[in-house]
């Protein structure tokens, strides 16, 4: 599945006009790669008092003890000024913290600078966020978690929560219909993007409709392959990583070996792991290497951060061999997206003269979603 070289294709920008700044965390120990290290840190939070509490915190100029916000929208917690909380830890949420790493967030107002409230109240489980990376052959990822990650910027598939609304250029799919001779879904679109989008974020759209259809196919494989959702991804038999050896209880160090072609986490051993697996970067990062820092660096004694597992968990065995797994699937996609494809295409100046382009102010600004209270500092009810 090629990558266009249209010089007129349209802006991921125009096609997907809602866009949101990332979240600013502004502290790290709120987000752990395990639920259980975040409700112990919330605990030894709350056991300390006065200057002892605000060292913990680590207050920036967002976010003191003393700051007075509401809920996450959709995510129950306290709302008492942190100086004085006594309130149990909210429930921890999974987020996808970097690429593909998928970690814990106490999910509290209190805690995080910018949290971008906009996206609390669109995530659900239809929702998929689109994450630019700035990276050339990985432009993309696709997520259902909140993203927590620096990038950009966000765009969310659907503009509502329950996939009602989608994020498109008003007239879009019913221009593609036309052209195409069939509507395409909202996700249908999101996998063209996937598939298609260059690295300056342009984002060509076939008009023959059996190109458009091998583009959407291997979209919605990478999309699942991004989201991890429903069926495991496997490697063919034979190719299936392995730990060929016990994995130590802390891992200190991770290697490759590339003629076994074996991940070494200490004495540890898992192999088969292909090459493009431990290759695999997204904005000049390996992916694995990421991954496993963020489970075994060590964290400054006396920090709300040292709180952590004291050794390796096979969760987290099971996590690396199905990374390890989607790394190399995805890696083998990235070809299809470079073959040749026909010339024609529907182009920005089409767009434009259809008045699917430019998007209405209206679709570049969030929607009105609120349809429950939201409470707010010290346990008022926001007014929205």
């Amino acid at each position: 599945m090629p990558c266009v070289t249209y010089d007129d294709a349209p802006p991921l920008a125009d096609l997907m006009p809602w866009s949101v700044a990332p979240l600013r965390p502004g502290r790290a120990w709120p987000t752990a790669p395990d639920p259980g290290s975040l409700k112990a840190r919330w605990d030894a939070l709350l056991k300390a008092e006065g200057p002892d509490r605000r060292a913990l915190f680590e207050p920036t100029r967002a976010r003191t003890l003393d700051s007075a916000v509401g809920q996450l929208p959709g995510r129950p917690s306290g709302t008492e000024r942190l100086a004085r909380a006594e309130s149990p830890c909210a429930e921890p949420v999974r987020v996808l913290a970097a690429p593909f790493d998928a970690q814990w967030l106490i999910p509290d107002h209190r805690l995080i600078d910018t949290a971008r409230p906009e996206l609390w109240r669109v995530a659900d489980e239809r929702q998929v966020f689109v994450l630019e990376t700035a990276d050339e052959t990985v432009p993309l990822l696709a997520t259902s978690l909140l993203p927590t990650l620096r990038t950009p910027r966000i765009r969310p598939l659907y503009r509502r929560p329950r996939g009602t609304e989608p994020n498109l250029a008003p007239g879009l799919l019913d221009h593609l219909a036309d052209r195409l001779g069939t509507r395409p879904a909202p996700v249908d679109m999101l996998a063209w993007i996937l598939a298609a989008t260059r690295p300056d974020l342009t984002v060509p759209l076939a008009e023959d409709p059996e190109v458009w259809d091998g583009g959407v196919e291997l979209g919605r494989r990478m999309l699942w392959l991004m989201r991890r959702d429903g069926e495991r991804p496997k490697l063919p038999g034979g190719r299936r990583p392995y730990v060929r050896s016990p994995l130590p209880s802390r891992p200190a160090t991770l290697d490759y070996d590339p003629e076994g072609e074996a991940l070494l986490l200490d004495e540890g051993r898992i192999s088969p792991v292909p090459p493009q697996a431990w290759e695999y970067e997204v904005a000049g990062v390996r992916v694995l290497e990421s991954w496993f820092t963020a489970r075994t660096a060590p964290a400054e004694p006396g920090t709300l951060a040292a709180i952590r597992p004291a050794t390796w968990s096979q969760t987290w065995t099971s996590e690396l061999l199905e990374l390890i797994t989607v790394l190399a699937l995805l890696a083998e996609l990235h070809p299809r997206r470079h073959e040749s494809k026909p010339d024609s295409a529907i182009t920005a100046t089409e767009l434009r003269a259809a008045g699917v382009l430019p998007a209405p102010e209206a679709a570049r600004r969030p929607a009105s979603v609120l349809d429950h209270h939201e409470e707010g500092p010290e346990g008022q009810f926001a007014l929205l």
